[in-house]
């Protein structure tokens, strides 16, 4: 997993892309970043809940809510999934034991994902589940292409408050950070962060929904965040997004500028 406290000095902990939304992370050990763009593959499939909008044809965001996501579909989090970034063949694992295979890119592969989700999340459909994507297109909360970035002394601090661990993968950031101060980082509105040989903006607080009270590896309900974090501090922020400004490669371990 991600390591502890860095001593010297911020660095990257921690690399991840959520290739299906919903599902589970990916560990990577780098990233080639684009200007304007997220990590890629990220988010760039999602599991309709029941008919919805979205048109592959001409893409735009959708709240989450048209998808199967974490907030409501808790269920979720007890799959382990991993997508080829070469032939965009998803496996889905239970318990170490995979259950389903399919390659998204094509009709039959998709099926396959489908009715086992349609079995596997019976009580939580709508109606038939159906894997979308759209080339270039992200599924992200966020309409902005952007990464998602969290700060692990923040997530220590939030231990303290709660008198509990808690899961980092939680807030299914991209990029975790360490070597900071706790909540530093949302001060950081319209600065820039120089991460590896990237350059990315800071736009925006990461406003918690109830998708980070679930347990990331047994799918459990089990938190609080959201509300403790109102009731601390009078709102619900934890993390931040950022846009990519300057295209560069980003691997654990690199050094974290603020600008």
């Amino acid at each position: 997993m991600m390591m502890g406290a860095v001593e010297s000095g911020p660095r990257v902990v921690g690399l991840y892309r959520y290739a299906v939304k919903g599902l589970s992370p990916e560990q990577l050990n780098e990233v080639s970043l684009v200007v304007g763009e997220t990590v890629p593959l990220d988010r760039a499939y999602a599991i309709e809940n029941g008919p919805s909008r979205f048109d592959p044809v001409s893409p735009r965001h959708l709240p989450k809510t048209n998808f199967l996501m974490l907030m409501r579909d808790e269920k979720l989090a007890t799959l382990q999934t991993r997508l080829d970034p070469d032939t965009h063949i998803l496996i889905i694992s239970r318990q170490g034991r995979p259950v389903a295979r399919g390659d998204l890119r094509t009709k039959i592969g998709r099926q396959i994902i489908e009715q086992f989700i349609a079995a596997y999340m019976a009580d939580s459909l709508r109606g038939p589940p159906k894997i979308v994507s759209a080339p270039g297109h992200s599924f992200s909360d966020m309409a902005a292409k952007c990464l998602h970035i969290v700060n692990l002394a923040s997530v220590r601090a939030l231990e303290k408050l709660i008198k509990r661990p808690v899961h980092p993968l939680r807030f299914r950031a991209n990029i975790y950070l360490d070597g900071f101060e706790p909540w530093e980082e949302l001060n950081w509105l319209e600065r820039e962060l120089v991460i590896g040989h990237a350059r990315m903006k800071v736009f925006h607080r990461t406003r918690r929904c109830d998708a980070t009270n679930v347990d990331p590896e047994t799918g459990a309900r089990d938190m609080a965040i959201p509300a403790t974090l109102q009731r601390t501090f009078g709102h619900s922020d934890f993390g931040i997004y950022a846009e990519v400004t300057a295209a560069g490669r980003v691997a654990a371990g690199d050094s974290v500028r603020v600008v």
